[in-house]
């Protein structure tokens, strides 16, 4: 049935290289084997609450949904419709009685980076460039963040925009004269809309970096070979292997470390006490900015290119672009992490 619905049922963007991953390692080695009249909800009950035992309850909840979507599909064909006698039995799953107490499932993350914490996250980025250049044995000495990724996080930073969105620009998209950088509705989360970015003077200058460093290729951010772009987990892989204390193996323990991953704490901030940090942090921490900075809330979705709230009348009607309105928004945003940073 799961390779059915892989192969008509479901298309992801990553090509279902995810779902096929999670159900290899969570799902069909425990229940990949069971006759689908035999299945029932303790079975699946029991996959969703071995992840969770294990601390991962937001792969728990992403597990459930994929099921949900399966099973879903299953009912309505044959022959697992003629299987599924006793119906649907994800109906009876209900995921809040087995995540964690204290997890909340609607996800809503509100870690902020302080104006310390940015200070202090920049010097980590000088210290450890210096440290590793005038070490007399490199060999020996934890590298430093890559240029482009600390490009990354203060555009990100700056930009408001996502992780996903930043991996996949193309150079043919930045305008480094006019200050503008387009992102096409086919890199932006659900294709909600095209966005144009107006760069203010601190992003500007970050993309100037990062041009000197790929510039030469096609891609703002390419991945091995330059021949596409990058994986847009690998930003998050990095920040998140160099916060290593706060990652968990599958049995709760401290978990070890990678082949061909770093596994250390350069980058934990303010000693941990806030916990870890991750690149969609940066985003909420510079849309918080701009609302400290007395930037309307409207703006500031449009800035994030939300869906906004309104009659579909409205949004027929009225097309004004707010262009320079947006502007002025990443300008004071600009000018704000300039001053952190002076």
């Amino acid at each position: 049935m799961f390779d059915a619905w892989l192969l008509n049922g479901v298309s992801r963007k990553d090509d279902n290289a995810e779902l096929r991953r999670s159900f290899a390692a969570d799902v069909l080695p425990k229940i990949g084997a069971i006759p689908i009249k035999s299945l029932t909800e303790h079975e699946l009950r029991a996959v969703l609450r071995a992840m969770v035992d294990r601390g991962v309850n937001r792969a728990a909840v992403m597990v459930r949904n994929s099921l949900t979507q399966m099973f879903a599909w299953a009912e309505k064909r044959q022959p697992w419709r003629k299987l599924l006698v006793d119906g649907d039995p994800m109906d009876l799953i209900e995921i809040k009685k087995i995540v964690s107490p204290d997890y909340d499932l609607d996800n809503q993350r509100d870690r902020i980076l302080s104006s310390a914490e940015i200070c202090e996250l920049r010097e980590i980025f000088a210290r450890m460039r210096t440290e590793f250049h005038s070490a007399p044995n490199r060999r020996v000495i934890v590298r430093p963040v890559e240029q482009v990724t600390q490009c990354a996080v203060w555009i990100m930073l700056s930009t408001l925009c996502r992780v996903g969105e930043m991996s996949m620009a193309r150079w043919e998209h930045v305008d480094l004269t006019a200050a503008e950088w387009f992102i096409p509705k086919a890199n932006v989360k659900d294709n909600v809309a095209d966005l144009k970015v107006y760069l203010s003077a601190f992003s500007l200058e970050q993309f100037r970096q990062l041009h000197k460093e790929t510039g030469h290729t096609d891609w703002c951010f390419p991945g091995r070979g330059a021949e596409r772009h990058l994986d847009v987990k690998s930003i998050s892989k990095q920040v998140g292997d160099r916060q290593a204390m706060f990652k968990k193996a599958k049995d709760g323990s401290a978990r070890k470390p990678m082949a061909n991953r770093r596994h250390d704490n350069t980058l934990v901030l303010g000693g941990g006490k806030n916990g870890a940090w991750t690149p969609h942090d940066l985003r909420r921490t510079g849309a918080t900015m701009m609302q400290s900075l007395g930037i309307s809330l409207e703006l500031i979705d449009r800035c994030q290119n939300h869906v906004l709230a309104g009659s579909k009348v409205r949004r027929h009607y009225l097309h004004h672009d707010y262009a320079e309105e947006k502007r002025e928004a990443w300008r004071i945003l600009g000018a704000r992490l300039s001053e952190i940073l002076a």
